[in-house]
Formats: structure tokens, sequence, C-alpha cells
């Protein structure tokens, strides 16, 4: 499919669906460097996982890198005026505040108890951001120096605060339940209507929230149509192969380009 007829598919369709995936964390871009490698190693060894989409934000912004900020503002620009919903696996905090973005696995605008105490969730401040930016200069260097721990304490248990995100041990999803009914209610009112479903470096690591719902959502709705993007987990299934198109390419640069 070229840009020409994806244009096309934009503006026939009546509802879009769309997917962002794990190629939005920007693992992909920072894969060779060696420090933020070594830096992911630690926090793994150290259980300290919860850190690693701020790890992943830090690294982004010290290397100067914008294309993700680049490709999301080009999305924004495409579903302008449109009847769309999106999900998101990433937990990259650029795709945050949209209002009609479901954030299903979490990010870094908000902390929680480890133990998991609802009354522990907030919004993080700016005294939380400080705390974790010295900790991440540490970690730059290939070390663990300091509390990574986030400041306070959990109102209810007494516990330590840690990133809301789904690589918490003891992940709060109250975060994003009320997004996802809203989600949910928009979902029922594509069945026959002409939905375009838009999956964007979406890989397997969370198949049950993205990939097999929206090819679920696609081969249900008489006039759907699927584009999936990304370098690798590109194909389409046997049943949505007459329906649908798999583009070869890593999402985040193609929707940039577009």
């Amino acid at each position: 499919m070229d840009s020409q007829d994806f244009f096309e598919k934009i503006k026939e369709a009546e509802l879009i669906l769309v997917g962002l995936g794990e190629a939005f964390d920007g693992t992909g871009l920072l894969g060779q460097d060696p420090e933020y490698r070594t830096g992911c190693g630690i926090l793994k060894e150290e259980g300290l996982s919860w850190l690693l989409p701020g790890w992943n934000e830090y690294c982004l912004r010290q290397r100067g890198d914008k294309r993700i900020e680049k490709a999301l503002e080009r999305l924004d620009a495409l579903l302008e005026g449109k009847n769309y919903f999106g999900v998101s696996v990433s937990t990259n905090s650029s795709i945050a505040g949209r209002k009609r973005m479901v954030m299903a696995c979490g990010s870094t605008i908000r902390k929680q108890c480890a133990e998991g105490c609802e009354e522990a969730l907030q919004i993080m401040s700016e005294e939380d951001r400080a705390a974790l930016e010295s900790f991440y200069c540490g970690l730059a260097e290939g070390k663990r120096s300091g509390n990574p721990y986030l400041p306070g304490r959990c109102p209810k248990c007494g516990g330590k605060l840690v990133l809301n995100n789904v690589y918490a041990e003891n992940y709060n999803e109250k975060g994003y339940l009320d997004q996802w009914g809203l989600y949910m209610k928009w979902l029922q009112g594509t069945l026959n209507r002409r939905l375009l479903v838009l999956e964007l470096g979406v890989g397997m690591q969370f198949p049950s929230v993205i990939r097999w719902p929206f090819e679920k959502a696609a081969f249900f709705n008489r006039k759907a149509f699927f584009c999936r993007v990304n370098d690798k987990l590109y194909q389409m299934t046997k049943e949505l192969a007459e329906k649908g198109c798999g583009i070869s390419e890593d999402a985040v640069d193609w929707l940039a380009r577009l």
C-alpha cells in the first residue's frame, strides 16, 4: 500500500481504531547503545524493572531523538476531525494526555504503592521527576547510586512508591480502567461501519491487549480494513488477508514519513 492509498483509506473511514505498540517505547532506537543496555541489565538484576519506562525516556532525551514525538504529531494530524479511539501498550509518556487514547500498560506519569494499594495512585510531581533524573544519571555511568524509589510513602500501608506501569510487581490498573470503559463502549459502535484498523509497531509482548482483539474486530466487521505496520511481525492472518495489508517497515519511521 502506497501513501496515497493509505490517505484514501483514512478519508473513507467512518471510524478509526489505532493501536500503538512497543515500537513507541524507543527500545529499537536505543538497542545498539551499550550504556542503555547496561542500564537495562542493572534494573532487571536489581528487581527494578518498573523503572525501565523512565530509563527509555531518559536515554531518548539524552540522545535528542525526536522521531517518536514527530511520528505522534503526524498521527494526530491524520486523525484530526475523525471519530477514532486508540489503545497503547507502549509506556512512553509522550502518548499520554490524548482524550481518546487508553494506555493499558501505564507510563511514567503516575506513581503507585509498590504493594498495589489503590490509595497511593497519584500524578508524578516535579520532586518525583527530579529524584528519578538523579538516579538515571548514575545509571548512565553504569552503576546504581542512591535510592531508586519515589519520595513519600503509601498512605495506607506505608510502603514504597514506584512508577505506575505494567513492569511493577503489583501493577495498579486503576489508572487506565475509566478510559478503558470508554474505549469498550466506542468499540461496540463500530460493527458494520466503515472501520479502519491501524496497528502500529505492535509486537507479541501483550497480544491480548491489541493484536488479538484488533484482529477480532476486523474479522467480524464486513466493512473493516486492517493495516498492520511492523518491521518484523507485519504478516496478516489468513482470515484477514483479503481485507487488510501488512507493511514491513518500522512503524515510527513509516508514520513520521507519511
